[in-house]
Protein backbone atom coordinates (compact mmCIF):
# COMPACT_ATOMS: atom_id res chain seq x y z
CA UNK A 1 0.00 0.00 0.00
CA UNK A 2 1.51 3.32 -1.05
CA UNK A 3 2.05 6.09 1.47
CA UNK A 4 0.04 9.26 0.68
CA UNK A 5 2.11 12.28 -0.26
CA UNK A 6 2.49 14.80 2.56
CA UNK A 7 0.21 17.83 2.35
CA UNK A 8 2.04 20.81 0.87
CA UNK A 9 1.85 23.99 2.91
CA UNK A 10 0.58 27.28 1.50
CA UNK A 11 2.52 30.54 1.25
CA UNK A 12 0.72 33.81 0.62
CA UNK A 13 3.11 36.46 -0.64
CA UNK A 14 2.91 39.99 -1.95
CA UNK A 15 4.75 41.44 -4.93
CA UNK A 16 5.32 45.19 -4.80
CA UNK A 17 7.54 47.75 -6.41
CA UNK A 18 7.60 51.00 -8.30
CA UNK A 19 6.05 51.44 -11.73
CA UNK A 20 7.88 49.51 -14.49
CA UNK A 21 10.01 47.51 -12.06
CA UNK A 22 8.81 44.34 -13.79
CA UNK A 23 6.28 42.78 -11.42
CA UNK A 24 3.97 41.56 -14.17
CA UNK A 25 6.84 39.97 -16.08
CA UNK A 26 8.16 38.30 -12.92
CA UNK A 27 4.80 36.83 -12.00
CA UNK A 28 4.26 35.74 -15.59
CA UNK A 29 7.64 34.00 -15.47
CA UNK A 30 6.73 32.15 -12.26
CA UNK A 31 3.39 31.04 -13.72
CA UNK A 32 4.94 30.03 -17.04
CA UNK A 33 7.85 28.08 -15.56
CA UNK A 34 5.62 26.26 -13.06
CA UNK A 35 3.20 25.17 -15.84
CA UNK A 36 0.34 27.07 -14.19
CA UNK A 37 -1.04 28.53 -17.43
CA UNK A 38 -3.85 27.10 -19.54
CA UNK A 39 -2.95 26.43 -23.16
CA UNK A 40 -5.56 28.89 -24.45
CA UNK A 41 -4.08 31.63 -22.23
CA UNK A 42 -0.61 30.91 -23.55
CA UNK A 43 -1.87 30.89 -27.14
CA UNK A 44 -3.52 34.28 -26.60
CA UNK A 45 -0.32 35.73 -25.13
CA UNK A 46 1.71 34.38 -28.08
CA UNK A 47 -0.65 36.09 -30.53
CA UNK A 48 -0.56 39.36 -28.61
CA UNK A 49 3.24 39.19 -28.45
CA UNK A 50 3.46 38.71 -32.24
CA UNK A 51 1.16 41.71 -32.71
CA UNK A 52 3.57 43.78 -30.61
CA UNK A 53 6.50 42.40 -32.63
CA UNK A 54 8.15 41.00 -29.49
CA UNK A 55 9.13 37.62 -28.17
CA UNK A 56 6.79 35.94 -25.66
CA UNK A 57 5.63 38.81 -23.39
CA UNK A 58 4.96 37.11 -20.08
CA UNK A 59 3.63 40.32 -18.51
CA UNK A 60 0.46 39.83 -20.59
CA UNK A 61 -0.38 36.80 -18.46
CA UNK A 62 -1.06 39.03 -15.46
CA UNK A 63 -2.13 42.40 -16.85
CA UNK A 64 -5.50 40.90 -17.63
CA UNK A 65 -7.76 43.95 -17.50
CA UNK A 66 -8.18 45.85 -20.73
CA UNK A 67 -7.40 49.16 -19.02
CA UNK A 68 -4.19 47.67 -17.63
CA UNK A 69 -3.12 46.33 -21.01
CA UNK A 70 -3.80 49.63 -22.74
CA UNK A 71 -1.94 51.72 -20.16
CA UNK A 72 0.78 49.19 -19.41
CA UNK A 73 0.17 49.43 -15.65
CA UNK A 74 -1.31 47.36 -12.86
CA UNK A 75 -4.25 49.17 -11.24
CA UNK A 76 -5.74 46.67 -8.83
CA UNK A 77 -4.66 43.81 -6.59
CA UNK A 78 -4.92 40.55 -8.48
CA UNK A 79 -4.49 37.16 -6.87
CA UNK A 80 -2.59 34.50 -8.81
CA UNK A 81 -2.19 30.84 -7.92
CA UNK A 82 0.55 28.36 -8.70
CA UNK A 83 2.26 25.41 -7.11
CA UNK A 84 5.44 23.38 -7.17
CA UNK A 85 6.15 19.93 -5.75
CA UNK A 86 7.29 21.61 -2.53
CA UNK A 87 4.63 24.26 -1.84
CA UNK A 88 1.43 25.97 -2.98
CA UNK A 89 1.37 29.74 -3.49
CA UNK A 90 -1.07 32.64 -3.62
CA UNK A 91 0.44 35.83 -5.05
CA UNK A 92 -1.07 39.23 -4.26
CA UNK A 93 0.05 41.39 -7.19
CA UNK A 94 -0.05 44.98 -5.89
CA UNK A 95 -0.02 48.07 -8.12
CA UNK A 96 3.04 50.30 -8.14
CA UNK A 97 1.37 53.68 -8.58
CA UNK A 98 1.22 55.86 -5.47
CA UNK A 99 -2.49 56.54 -5.88
CA UNK A 100 -3.19 52.84 -5.43
CA UNK A 101 -1.54 52.54 -2.01
CA UNK A 102 -4.84 51.32 -0.53
CA UNK A 103 -4.74 48.37 -2.91
CA UNK A 104 -1.20 47.54 -1.85
CA UNK A 105 -2.23 47.64 1.84
CA UNK A 106 -5.10 45.26 1.03
CA UNK A 107 -2.74 42.79 -0.61
CA UNK A 108 -0.29 42.98 2.30
CA UNK A 109 -2.95 42.35 4.93
CA UNK A 110 -3.05 38.59 4.29
CA UNK A 111 0.52 38.04 3.08
CA UNK A 112 3.24 36.32 5.07
CA UNK A 113 6.13 37.42 2.86
CA UNK A 114 6.81 40.31 0.48
CA UNK A 115 8.81 40.30 -2.74
CA UNK A 116 9.98 43.90 -3.22
CA UNK A 117 11.15 44.60 -6.77
CA UNK A 118 13.83 47.19 -7.46
CA UNK A 119 15.01 48.24 -10.92
CA UNK A 120 18.81 47.77 -10.94
CA UNK A 121 19.20 50.91 -13.09
CA UNK A 122 17.11 53.17 -10.84
CA UNK A 123 17.90 51.86 -7.36
CA UNK A 124 15.68 52.46 -4.34
CA UNK A 125 12.85 54.90 -5.05
CA UNK A 126 10.26 56.59 -2.86
CA UNK A 127 7.68 53.94 -3.71
CA UNK A 128 10.16 51.23 -2.74
CA UNK A 129 10.41 52.80 0.70
CA UNK A 130 6.64 53.29 0.97
CA UNK A 131 5.86 49.70 0.02
CA UNK A 132 8.49 48.33 2.42
CA UNK A 133 7.10 50.44 5.26
CA UNK A 134 3.51 49.41 4.59
CA UNK A 135 4.50 45.76 4.34
CA UNK A 136 6.20 46.09 7.72
CA UNK A 137 3.21 47.88 9.26
CA UNK A 138 0.95 45.12 7.94
CA UNK A 139 2.95 42.56 9.89
CA UNK A 140 5.20 41.12 7.17
CA UNK A 141 8.55 40.16 8.67
CA UNK A 142 10.15 38.33 5.72
CA UNK A 143 11.08 40.26 2.59
CA UNK A 144 12.83 39.14 -0.57
CA UNK A 145 14.38 42.10 -2.38
CA UNK A 146 14.52 41.13 -6.06
CA UNK A 147 16.90 43.47 -7.87
CA UNK A 148 15.52 43.15 -11.38
CA UNK A 149 16.66 43.98 -14.91
CA UNK A 150 20.21 42.83 -14.25
CA UNK A 151 20.43 42.05 -18.00
CA UNK A 152 20.29 45.82 -18.63
CA UNK A 153 23.34 46.46 -16.43
CA UNK A 154 25.44 43.64 -17.90
CA UNK A 155 24.83 41.46 -14.82
CA UNK A 156 27.24 43.69 -12.91
CA UNK A 157 27.96 42.60 -9.33
CA UNK A 158 28.86 46.11 -8.20
CA UNK A 159 25.48 47.46 -9.31
CA UNK A 160 23.72 44.74 -7.33
CA UNK A 161 25.85 45.42 -4.24
CA UNK A 162 25.23 49.16 -4.47
CA UNK A 163 21.44 48.76 -4.66
CA UNK A 164 21.47 46.20 -1.83
CA UNK A 165 23.43 48.56 0.43
CA UNK A 166 21.13 51.43 -0.48
CA UNK A 167 18.10 49.35 0.54
CA UNK A 168 19.66 48.18 3.80
CA UNK A 169 20.55 51.75 4.76
CA UNK A 170 16.94 52.85 5.00
CA UNK A 171 15.48 49.46 6.00
CA UNK A 172 17.53 49.15 9.19
CA UNK A 173 14.83 51.15 10.99
CA UNK A 174 12.28 48.37 10.37
CA UNK A 175 12.60 46.02 13.34
CA UNK A 176 12.69 42.23 13.24
CA UNK A 177 12.68 41.78 9.45
CA UNK A 178 14.65 39.08 7.63
CA UNK A 179 15.90 40.31 4.23
CA UNK A 180 17.03 38.15 1.32
CA UNK A 181 18.54 39.77 -1.80
CA UNK A 182 18.41 38.17 -5.24
CA UNK A 183 19.72 39.64 -8.52
CA UNK A 184 17.32 38.61 -11.29
CA UNK A 185 16.22 39.19 -14.85
CA UNK A 186 12.49 38.47 -14.96
CA UNK A 187 12.51 39.01 -18.72
CA UNK A 188 15.18 36.39 -19.43
CA UNK A 189 14.62 34.16 -16.40
CA UNK A 190 17.99 34.56 -14.66
CA UNK A 191 17.85 33.53 -10.97
CA UNK A 192 14.05 33.35 -11.03
CA UNK A 193 13.58 29.59 -11.17
CA UNK A 194 17.17 28.35 -11.15
CA UNK A 195 20.63 29.89 -10.59
CA UNK A 196 21.99 31.99 -13.43
CA UNK A 197 25.22 31.09 -15.18
CA UNK A 198 25.60 34.76 -16.07
CA UNK A 199 25.86 35.74 -12.39
CA UNK A 200 28.26 33.17 -10.91
CA UNK A 201 29.24 35.72 -8.28
CA UNK A 202 25.81 35.35 -6.61
CA UNK A 203 26.24 32.64 -4.00
CA UNK A 204 22.64 32.72 -2.78
CA UNK A 205 19.58 30.84 -3.99
CA UNK A 206 17.17 31.57 -6.80
CA UNK A 207 13.95 33.44 -6.08
CA UNK A 208 11.78 30.33 -6.36
CA UNK A 209 14.06 28.35 -4.06
CA UNK A 210 13.62 31.04 -1.40
CA UNK A 211 9.85 31.01 -1.88
CA UNK A 212 9.81 27.24 -1.52
CA UNK A 213 12.02 27.03 1.56
CA UNK A 214 11.53 30.13 3.73
CA UNK A 215 9.39 29.24 6.76
CA UNK A 216 5.68 30.07 6.64
CA UNK A 217 4.94 32.32 9.59
CA UNK A 218 1.33 31.24 10.04
CA UNK A 219 0.11 34.78 10.76
CA UNK A 220 -3.38 33.54 11.61
CA UNK A 221 -2.28 30.82 13.99
CA UNK A 222 -2.51 31.33 17.72
CA UNK A 223 -5.51 32.03 19.94
CA UNK A 224 -9.02 31.43 18.63
CA UNK A 225 -10.86 34.55 17.50
CA UNK A 226 -14.34 34.01 16.03
CA UNK A 227 -16.25 37.28 15.45
CA UNK A 228 -19.99 36.69 15.13
CA UNK A 229 -21.46 37.85 11.82
CA UNK A 230 -24.97 36.53 12.22
CA UNK A 231 -27.16 34.38 14.45
CA UNK A 232 -28.76 31.45 12.60
CA UNK A 233 -32.25 30.51 13.85
CA UNK A 234 -34.05 28.37 11.23
CA UNK A 235 -36.38 27.06 13.96
CA UNK A 236 -36.90 27.37 17.70
CA UNK A 237 -34.74 24.32 18.39
CA UNK A 238 -31.57 25.53 16.68
CA UNK A 239 -29.28 28.44 17.48
CA UNK A 240 -26.00 28.77 15.61
CA UNK A 241 -23.41 31.50 15.22
CA UNK A 242 -22.17 32.24 11.72
CA UNK A 243 -18.79 33.81 11.10
CA UNK A 244 -15.27 33.36 9.80
CA UNK A 245 -12.50 31.88 11.92
CA UNK A 246 -10.19 34.88 12.18
CA UNK A 247 -7.30 33.09 13.88
CA UNK A 248 -6.58 29.88 15.72
CA UNK A 249 -8.48 26.65 15.15
CA UNK A 250 -12.00 25.87 16.37
CA UNK A 251 -12.70 22.24 17.25
CA UNK A 252 -15.58 20.26 18.69
CA UNK A 253 -15.38 20.10 22.50
CA UNK A 254 -13.13 23.17 22.75
CA UNK A 255 -13.72 25.42 25.77
CA UNK A 256 -14.45 28.96 24.66
CA UNK A 257 -15.45 32.26 26.22
CA UNK A 258 -18.30 34.37 24.86
CA UNK A 259 -17.67 38.10 24.78
CA UNK A 260 -18.95 40.41 26.16
CA UNK A 261 -20.83 38.16 28.63
CA UNK A 262 -17.62 36.25 29.55
CA UNK A 263 -19.70 33.11 29.86
CA UNK A 264 -17.70 29.93 29.34
CA UNK A 265 -19.03 27.07 27.25
CA UNK A 266 -17.89 24.43 24.77
CA UNK A 267 -18.30 24.09 21.03
CA UNK A 268 -20.92 21.44 20.29
CA UNK A 269 -20.91 21.40 16.49
CA UNK A 270 -19.10 22.97 13.54
CA UNK A 271 -21.30 23.18 10.43
CA UNK A 272 -20.11 23.88 6.90
CA UNK A 273 -23.01 23.98 4.42
CA UNK A 274 -24.70 20.58 4.76
CA UNK A 275 -21.92 18.74 6.58
CA UNK A 276 -20.28 18.76 9.99
CA UNK A 277 -16.58 19.25 10.74
CA UNK A 278 -14.44 18.21 13.66
CA UNK A 279 -12.25 21.29 13.22
CA UNK A 280 -12.32 24.64 11.40
CA UNK A 281 -9.15 26.44 10.31
CA UNK A 282 -8.42 30.17 9.96
CA UNK A 283 -10.27 31.68 7.02
CA UNK A 284 -13.09 29.12 7.01
CA UNK A 285 -16.65 30.48 7.20
CA UNK A 286 -18.70 28.17 9.38
CA UNK A 287 -21.61 28.00 11.83
CA UNK A 288 -20.79 27.08 15.43
CA UNK A 289 -23.20 25.78 18.02
CA UNK A 290 -22.42 25.71 21.74
CA UNK A 291 -23.29 23.37 24.58
CA UNK A 292 -24.93 26.16 26.57
CA UNK A 293 -27.48 28.72 25.43
CA UNK A 294 -25.72 32.08 25.10
CA UNK A 295 -27.16 35.39 23.97
CA UNK A 296 -24.71 36.45 21.24
CA UNK A 297 -25.22 38.80 18.30
CA UNK A 298 -23.35 40.44 15.44
CA UNK A 299 -20.22 42.19 16.75
CA UNK A 300 -19.78 39.78 19.68
CA UNK A 301 -17.03 37.17 19.72
CA UNK A 302 -16.13 33.63 20.74
CA UNK A 303 -12.50 33.30 21.85
CA UNK A 304 -10.19 30.72 23.36
CA UNK A 305 -11.02 30.52 27.05
CA UNK A 306 -7.36 30.59 28.09
CA UNK A 307 -6.23 33.47 25.86
CA UNK A 308 -8.60 36.41 25.76
CA UNK A 309 -8.22 39.78 24.01
CA UNK A 310 -7.95 43.19 25.67
CA UNK A 311 -11.13 45.22 26.21
CA UNK A 312 -10.52 48.94 25.69
CA UNK A 313 -12.10 52.10 24.32
CA UNK A 314 -8.79 53.92 23.80
CA UNK A 315 -6.20 52.39 21.48
CA UNK A 316 -2.91 53.44 19.94
CA UNK A 317 -2.57 52.53 16.28
CA UNK A 318 -0.69 53.10 13.05
CA UNK A 319 -2.92 54.67 10.41
CA UNK A 320 -2.48 54.65 6.62
CA UNK A 321 -4.59 57.57 5.35
CA UNK A 322 -6.27 56.62 2.07
CA UNK A 323 -8.52 59.62 1.37
CA UNK A 324 -7.92 62.84 -0.55
CA UNK A 325 -9.81 64.57 2.26
CA UNK A 326 -7.27 65.10 5.06
CA UNK A 327 -7.60 63.61 8.51
CA UNK A 328 -8.86 66.09 11.08
CA UNK A 329 -8.51 65.41 14.77
CA UNK A 330 -11.69 65.23 16.83
CA UNK A 331 -13.80 64.57 13.72
CA UNK A 332 -16.16 61.67 14.27
CA UNK A 333 -15.70 58.64 12.04
CA UNK A 334 -17.14 55.15 11.90
CA UNK A 335 -14.70 52.45 12.99
CA UNK A 336 -15.20 48.92 11.65
CA UNK A 337 -13.38 46.37 13.80
CA UNK A 338 -14.02 42.69 12.99
CA UNK A 339 -17.83 42.57 12.61
CA UNK A 340 -18.53 45.55 14.87
CA UNK A 341 -19.11 49.14 13.67
CA UNK A 342 -19.02 52.00 16.17
CA UNK A 343 -18.27 55.70 16.38
CA UNK A 344 -14.84 57.05 17.24
CA UNK A 345 -12.51 59.98 16.77
CA UNK A 346 -8.79 60.58 16.46
CA UNK A 347 -8.04 62.15 19.82
CA UNK A 348 -4.26 62.43 19.32
CA UNK A 349 -2.05 62.43 16.25
CA UNK A 350 1.31 61.56 17.80
CA UNK A 351 3.39 61.82 14.62
CA UNK A 352 3.58 61.05 10.92
CA UNK A 353 6.31 59.11 9.13
CA UNK A 354 8.51 60.78 6.53
CA UNK A 355 8.66 58.03 3.89
CA UNK A 356 12.13 58.87 2.50
CA UNK A 357 13.91 58.68 5.86
CA UNK A 358 11.37 56.87 8.09
CA UNK A 359 11.77 59.66 10.66
CA UNK A 360 8.78 60.67 12.79
CA UNK A 361 7.57 64.24 12.36
CA UNK A 362 5.11 66.34 14.32
CA UNK A 363 1.79 66.74 12.53
CA UNK A 364 -1.71 68.06 13.06
CA UNK A 365 -3.24 66.23 10.07
CA UNK A 366 -2.62 63.36 7.65
CA UNK A 367 -2.84 63.81 3.89
CA UNK A 368 -3.51 61.22 1.19
CA UNK A 369 -1.16 58.21 1.52
CA UNK A 370 0.54 59.57 4.64
CA UNK A 371 1.19 57.24 7.57
CA UNK A 372 0.98 58.26 11.21
CA UNK A 373 0.57 57.07 14.77
CA UNK A 374 -2.68 58.02 16.47
CA UNK A 375 -4.68 57.48 19.63
CA UNK A 376 -8.26 56.51 18.85
CA UNK A 377 -11.10 57.31 21.28
CA UNK A 378 -14.02 54.92 20.79
CA UNK A 379 -17.67 55.28 21.74
CA UNK A 380 -17.56 51.84 23.37
CA UNK A 381 -14.84 49.30 24.20
CA UNK A 382 -13.69 46.73 21.64
CA UNK A 383 -12.07 43.32 22.08
CA UNK A 384 -8.65 43.75 20.50
CA UNK A 385 -5.10 42.41 20.31
CA UNK A 386 -1.92 44.12 19.10
CA UNK A 387 -1.67 43.70 15.34
CA UNK A 388 1.74 42.03 15.69
CA UNK A 389 -0.01 39.24 17.63
CA UNK A 390 -3.28 38.94 15.74
CA UNK A 391 -4.20 40.50 12.41
CA UNK A 392 -7.93 39.83 12.81
CA UNK A 393 -8.52 41.63 16.11
CA UNK A 394 -5.56 43.97 15.60
CA UNK A 395 -6.85 45.73 12.47
CA UNK A 396 -9.67 48.10 11.65
CA UNK A 397 -10.82 50.49 8.94
CA UNK A 398 -11.99 54.09 9.29
CA UNK A 399 -15.14 55.12 7.38
CA UNK A 400 -16.44 58.59 6.57
CA UNK A 401 -20.04 58.52 7.92
CA UNK A 402 -21.27 60.98 5.25
CA UNK A 403 -19.80 59.44 2.09
CA UNK A 404 -19.44 55.86 3.44
CA UNK A 405 -15.93 55.84 1.90
CA UNK A 406 -13.09 53.95 3.59
CA UNK A 407 -10.62 56.70 4.48
CA UNK A 408 -7.95 54.80 6.45
CA UNK A 409 -6.59 51.40 7.41
CA UNK A 410 -5.45 50.94 11.00
CA UNK A 411 -3.15 48.53 12.81
CA UNK A 412 -3.45 48.44 16.61
CA UNK A 413 -0.21 48.90 18.57
CA UNK A 414 -1.71 48.50 22.04
CA UNK A 415 -4.50 49.59 24.38
CA UNK A 416 -3.89 52.90 26.13
CA UNK A 417 -4.02 53.10 29.92
CA UNK A 418 -6.95 55.26 30.97
CA UNK A 419 -9.25 53.92 28.28
CA UNK A 420 -12.61 52.77 29.55
CA UNK A 421 -12.29 49.19 30.85
CA UNK A 422 -8.78 48.79 29.39
CA UNK A 423 -8.22 45.28 30.72
CA UNK A 424 -8.14 41.66 29.71
CA UNK A 425 -11.64 40.42 28.91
Amino acid sequence: MSTPAPERDLLRFLTAGSVDDGKSTLIGRLLYESNSIYEDQLSSVRKASVAKNTELDLSLLTDGLRAEREQGITIDVAYRYFSTPRRKFIIADAPGHEQYTRNMATGASTAELAVILVDARKGVLRQTRRHSLIAWLMGIRQMIVAINKMDLVEFDQQTFTSVRDQFLEFAQTLDNVSYHFVPISALEGDNVIRPSERMPWHEGNSLLHLLETLPVSGSRNGALRFPIQNVVRPNQDFRGYAGQVGSGNAFVGQEVMALPSRQRTKIREILLHDRTLEEAAPGQSVVLTTVDHIDLGRGDMLVGADSTPVLSSKIRAHLVWLSHTPLHKDTRYLIKHTTKVLCGKIGTLSNKVEVNTFTKLEADSLQFNEIGEVVLDLQAPIFCDPYRENRTTGSFIVIDPLSNDTVAAGMIVDAVAGGRRASRA
